[in-house]
């Protein structure tokens, strides 16, 4: 399946059965729906959605759709209701294994009823022709992330959210957001990859490997609790048809081909712990964040993994002799099932690969590191603004001395920052940056950041410890257009596959917006 092809293809088709054009947005039935509220809609159509209203009712979250987004950012002031109608409610508790009996039943359960609704509402008002192929920008009310996937019909595609629910009838606008019907109810995320894995057929073969490593024991956490440590991570899993094809239809044929003379599973260095921890990138990776570049991202193995998402397919490890291939597979790389992949969990997404991926030390590749891994980071880009840190401990890769860092993430336009987003620190400072393990070698490096302004500092760069290059300063030149630059600091020489501290220290304060540290390999 070629990618960027199919998801073009989708998008002109979505765009064409979604149109944000205002003739075609559904009317919500009213004289005039611009004073009509989300909730008013729900209230005059009660005959189809009268379940879903009552557990917003009995939440209280009926009132919350009565009125504006008071915390809405990209949205403005708007929500988005995922609506399921009647039927999606009652198919829900007929799934629920008997845990509802009726949906008087499931109204009692309040609290239960309280987390779902909120599941439903995203903070932000988004018409599907706005619709990411990945995650969304911003939560639901219960401070989860929805993500967006296709189903390709013969006659038809739509939009499926959390691959899951299909978007029925779409973009019905009302005074504070928009109504997005779904034919199935969302359930929300109460599992980790690991569980899912667990809970899902299909996966027992990697998921014994699991925990033959004891690697479930490390990522089976609840992702929520405040006193847990455990960073997000993406998954990729062969599913048992893909290793039932190299004839491997149980663990102990997987230990057979990965670590055949040696059972000391939970240790790093046994081939099947590594084989396992190869799986898990460390890092929340949607198919939309793999998209961007070709380079190389860190796994818990501490073996780097190569993703070339730029071309019409996402090539995984695309130089290595692959152990398994299907005769009649003409590709030499491990690729994704983009349609089952995208699985959002506590913990981070599953995507699922169609050959056995075996570790492998690729090649050196351009490397960006924009403070990605920083949870509490990640967690600011969600809501956007500009966020202090106040307590260093926050950030584990991140140290400061001077005045005030912070971070800020623009969610309305774009301010030319890779990802719309920069850390910021102004006076006489000290920043160090410690970034993931990069493959050993010879490499530029660069600093990616404002440019052009008077206000600027001028700095020195040091990377573990020792000045690197010449004085960088970020106050010459004039490009209103364009205020960030690539400055080239220096060449650096690895001797091995660590991590590296980045520092940059103001020669002359000022102010230092940093958006990268970036290498390119010479």
């Amino acid at each position: 399946m070629k990618r960027i092809y199919i998801i073009f293809s989708l998008l002109v088709l979505l765009s064409t059965q979604y149109s944000c054009q205002k003739p075609q947005v559904p009317e919500a039935g009213f004289k005039d729906q611009f004073k009509y509220s989300i909730d008013d809609y729900l209230v005059s159509h009660e005959a189809e959605y009268s379940s879903f209203l009552k557990i917003l009712q009995v939440s209280g979250l009926d009132k919350t759709l009565s009125g504006y987004n008071p915390g809405g950012v990209t949205g403005g002031v708007n929500y988005t209701l995922f609506l399921p109608d009647n039927k999606a409610v009652d198919d829900f508790i007929n799934s629920s294994n008997g845990e509802y009996a009726s949906l008087d039943a499931l109204l009692q359960d309040s609290a239960f009823c309280v987390a779902l609704a909120k599941y439903h509402i995203l903070n932000q008002g988004m018409l599907t022709i706005d619709f990411p192929f990945g995650t969304f920008s911003q939560p639901t009310l219960s401070n989860d992330l929805l993500n967006v996937n296709f189903d390709v019909q013969p006659d038809t595609t739509f939009y499926k959210i959390n691959n899951e629910a299909k978007v029925i009838k779409a973009n019905i606008e009302t005074s504070n957001g928009y109504i997005q019907v779904i034919g199935t109810m969302l359930k929300p995320i109460t599992l980790n990859s690991y569980g899912w894995l667990k809970k899902n057929p299909g996966y027992t073969i990697f998921t014994a490997a699991l925990e033959a490593t004891g690697t479930d024991l490390i990522i089976n956490v609840d992702m929520k609790l405040k006193d847990q440590t455990l960073k997000p991570f993406t998954m990729l899993v062969e599913p048992d048809s893909v290793y039932n094809k190299a004839n491997i239809n149980s663990l102990d044929d997987l230990i057979k081909l990965i670590s055949p003379t040696r059972s000391d599973y939970t240790i790093p260095t046994n081939p099947l712990n590594a084989f396992v921890n190869y799986h898990l990138l460390t890092g929340s990776y949607f198919l939309s964040d793999l998209a961007k570049e070709n380079t190389n991202l860190s796994t818990m193995a501490d073996i780097p993994i190569r993703i070339n998402g730029t071309g019409l397919d996402m090539k995984i490890n695309e130089s290595a002799d692959l152990v398994f291939v299907d005769r009649k597979d003409t590709t030499h790389y491990v690729g994704i099932y983009y349609d089952q992949s995208n699985i959002n969990t506590q913990s981070g997404p599953i995507h699922f690969i169609n050959q056995i991926l075996m570790p492998w030390i690729p090649p050196r590749a351009e490397q960006n590191y924009g403070f990605y891994e920083e949870p509490l980071l990640w967690q600011y880009s969600l809501l956007g603004g500009t966020f202090n840190i106040k307590d260093q401990t926050t950030l584990p890769d991140v140290t400061f001395s001077g005045e005030q860092l912070s971070y800020v993430k623009s969610m309305t336009s774009t301010n030319g920052a890779w990802s719309d987003d920069y850390m910021l620190i102004v006076g006489d400072f000290t920043v160090t940056y410690t970034i993931p393990k990069i493959i050993q070698g010879k490499y530029d490096l660069y600093i990616v950041c404002e440019n052009y302004n008077s206000q600027n500092a001028v700095v020195e760069v040091y990377v573990d410890g020792k000045k690197t290059g010449d004085l960088v300063d970020m106050t010459k030149g004039t490009n209103a257009t364009w205020p960030w630059a690539e400055l080239k600091v220096g060449t650096i020489n690895f001797t091995k596959y660590e991590r590296h501290a980045i520092q940059v220290r103001a020669l002359i304060p000022g102010m230092f917006k940093w958006d990268l540290v970036r290498f390119k390999p010479i």
